[in-house]
C-alpha cells in the first residue's frame, strides 16, 4: 500500500509564495509519475504539474513559469514551489502517484490566496 501526505498549505497574499511537500511511503516502485492536482470550490479537480521518476516535468499552462515541481530533499518526496500566487490559485491541492497498475491520492492541503 502507498500513503501520500501533503503539507505546506496555508494563507498567503497575492504575489506571495508557498511550498507544498508530498511525502510518499510504502511500495511506490522505482517507476512512477507523481503529480499535483487542485480543486477549487465548485470546480472539477484539475491537473497542475507532473514529474516522472527520471525528473521529466510538465505543467498546466495556468501555472507555467510560476510553479516548479521537483524531487524534495527527503526520500520519496515531491515538492511544489508556487511563486507569484494569484487569488485564482486558491484550491485544495492534492498529491497523486501513479505506477503501473495503481493510482494513489493524498488527503489534500488547502491553499488560500487573498487579493
Amino acid at each position: 500500500q502507498v500513503q501520500l501526505v501533503e503539507s505546506g498549505g496555508g494563507l498567503v497574499q497575492a504575489g506571495g509564495s508557498l511550498r507544498l511537500s508530498c511525502a510518499a511511503s510504502g511500495d511506490i516502485g522505482s517507476i512512477n509519475v507523481m503529480a499535483w492536482y487542485r480543486q477549487a470550490p465548485g470546480k472539477q479537480r484539475e491537473w497542475v504539474a507532473t514529474i516522472t521518476s527520471v525528473s521529466i516535468t510538465n505543467y498546466a499552462d495556468s501555472v507555467k513559469g510560476r510553479f516548479t515541481i521537483f524531487r524534495g530533499t527527503g526520500k520519496n518526496t515531491v515538492d511544489l514551489q508556487m511563486n507569484s500566487l494569484k487569488p485564482e490559485d486558491t484550491a485544495v491541492y492534492y498529491c497523486h502517484l501513479m505506477r503501473p497498475g495503481s493510482s494513489y491520492w493524498g488527503q489534500g492541503t488547502q491553499v488560500t490566496v487573498s487579493s
